[in-house]
C-alpha cells in the first residue's frame, strides 16, 4: 500500500519547535507532524539526535529515524552558544508550541525559560517531559523510560510469578509521556483558542505517565492492602484471559466476558462448563480460574494455531496469535487499514514503515515528507527569521549553525 494523497492535515498552520532528543519529546512531535503540523526540530550540529545512531542502521542513518522524525525539518544549532540560544528564541517566538525533555533546568540555564519566552510570545504552549516532573524532590534526578516504567508501577506487574521483572521489548514509558504530552497540547491550543489565546506550560513526567495507566493498582490497595503481583500472561481477576499452548505456537484467549465464555466453552466442547450456574459470572470463574485454564489448554495443545482461530472465530470468542514484524507486515488487515506504508529515505531507500494512528476520516494523517539529513533545513527556516546568505554563513563560520 503507498502513502495515501495528500489532504489539508487538522494541524496545518500550527508550528511546533523540537528541542528535544531520543524518543519522548521527539514522539510528541511527530505526532503533531503527521497531522500537518510545521515541526521544526532543533539539533546539535555535528552528531544531531542520538536516536539517528540507535538500533540499526542503514547508510549510516538508524531505521528507527526514518520513522521518529518523518513529516519534521531539521535546523543543527548550538543551544549553547549564546547566539544559538537567540536564534532559538526568535524561531520560539513565532511558534505555537514548544517540545523539550531534557533535564529539569537545563532551558532556564540557557535563559530559555517559560517566563523568557512568553514575554515574547504569550500564547506558547510549552510541553516539558522529564523523568519526575518539574517539581518535587526527584525533579534533578535523571529519568529514562525505563525508570519511568518502575517507578510507575508498571514493571512490577511483568513478568512471571516469582522471577526478575522483565520489560516489556519496547520503551513503553517515553511512549506514554510523548501521548500524554500531545493530549496536554492540544487541551491548551484548544483553552488558548477559547479562553483569552494565552499559552501555559504542560508538565510531564515519565513515572506519572505509566502510572496513569495503571488501572485498578491504587484503589484496590487503598480499599483492600492488596498489592496486584505479576501473573505471567493472565489478567488477574478477569477469567478466563490468557495466552494457550497449540501443537505449532500459542494462541491468546479472551472469554472473559458472560456469553462469550458460553460460547467459548461450547466451542472446546466443554458445556458442562458453560452451563455451570457457578461459572455465570466473573467472580465465581476467578475462583476457578485454573480449573479453567486447563480446560482450554488441554484442547488447544492438541490443535495448531490455524485451527484454534479458524474454530474460535466461527464461535465469535476474542482470539488472537502473537505477531511478530514480519507476520504484521504480511498480515491483509494491517494492509487494507493503510498501517503499512512505504517510505523513501533521503537516500533513496524505499522502507515499510507504521501508518498514522489515530485515523481521522475528516482531515487524515499523513506522511508528507521523510525525515531529514542533519542541518537539512537550516538556510529555509533561518530565511524564515529573515537571515540573508551573508548572515548565516558567518554564522556556520562561528559554528553556531550547521
Amino acid at each position: 500500500m503507498s502513502i495515501p494523497p495528500l489532504t489539508p492535515g487538522a494541524l496545518a498552520g500550527l508550528r511546533v519547535v523540537e528541542m528535544g532528543q531520543l524518543i519522548a519529546g521527539p514522539f510528541a512531535g511527530k505526532t503533531l507532524g503527521d497531522f500537518g503540523a510545521d515541526v521544526i526540530k532543533i539539533e546539535a550540529p555535528g552528531a544531531g539526535d542520538p536516536l539517528r545512531n540507535w538500533r540499526l542502521i542503514q547508510d549510516g542513518t538508524s531505521v528507527w529515524w526514518q520513522v521518529q522524525s518523518r513529516n519534521k525539518r531539521s535546523i543543527a544549532l548550538d543551544l549553547r552558544n549564546p547566539e544559538g540560544q537567540g536564534i532559538a528564541r526568535e524561531l520560539v517566538a513565532k511558534a505555537d508550541v514548544l517540545i523539550e525533555n531534557f533535564r529539569p533546568g537545563t532551558m532556564e540555564g540557557w535563559g530559555l525559560s517559560y517566563e523568557a519566552l512568553a514575554k515574547d510570545n504569550p500564547g506558547l504552549v510549552m510541553l516539558r517531559i522529564s523523568g519526575y516532573g518539574q517539581t518535587g524532590p526527584y525533579r534533578d534526578l535523571p529519568g529514562f523510560g525505563a525508570i519511568g516504567e518502575a517507578m510507575g508501577g508498571l514493571r512490577h506487574l511483568t513478568g512471571e510469578p516469582g522471577h526478575v521483572p522483565v520489560r516489556c521489548g519496547i520503551s513503553i514509558g517515553d511512549t506514554l509521556a510523548a501521548l500524554h504530552g500531545t493530549i496536554g497540547v492540544l487541551t491548551a491550543l484548544y483553552h488558548r483558542k477559547v479562553n483569552g489565546g494565552r499559552g501555559q506550560v504542560i508538565d510531564v513526567a515519565l513515572t506519572e505517565a505509566v502510572f496513569n495507566v495503571m488501572e485498578s493498582l491504587i484503589p484496590e490497595y487503598s480499599a483492600f492492602g492488596a498489592v496486584r503481583e505479576p501473573a505471567g500472561s493472565a489478567l488477574p481477576g478477569i477469567a478466563p484471559s490468557n495466552a494457550y499452548r497449540c501443537s505449532d505456537g500459542v494462541v491468546l484467549v479472551a472469554g472473559n466476558g458472560d456469553s462469550i465464555f458460553k460460547r467459548l466453552m461450547q466451542a472446546i466442547g466443554r458445556d458442562d462448563l458453560g452451563n455451570d450456574p457457578a461459572l455465570a459470572g466473573n467472580a465465581g470463574r476467578v475462583a476457578r480460574v485454573e480449573e479453567l485454564d486447563r480446560a482450554i489448554g488441554a484442547w488447544t495443545v492438541t490443535r495448531s494455531v490455524d485451527q484454534v482461530l479458524g474454530q474460535l472465530g466461527e464461535a465469535r470468542v476474542p482470539a488472537g496469535r502473537v505477531y511478530t514484524a514480519k507476520d504484521i507486515v504480511e498480515d491483509p488487515h494491517y494492509r487494507a487499514r493503510d498501517m503499512i506504508l512505504k517510505q523513501q529515505t533521503r537516500n533513496g531507500h524505499e522502507l515499510d514503515v507504521p501508518g498514522v494512528v489515530p485515523k481521522l476520516l475528516g482531515t487524515p494523517g499523513s506522511i508528507r515528507c521523510s525525515a531529514p539529513n542533519l542541518g537539512d533545513d537550516t538556510d529555509a527556516v533561518l530565511g524564515e527569521l529573515d537571515y540573508t546568505a551573508q548572515d548565516i554563513a558567518a554564522l556556520r563560520e562561528r559554528k553556531v549553525v550547521a
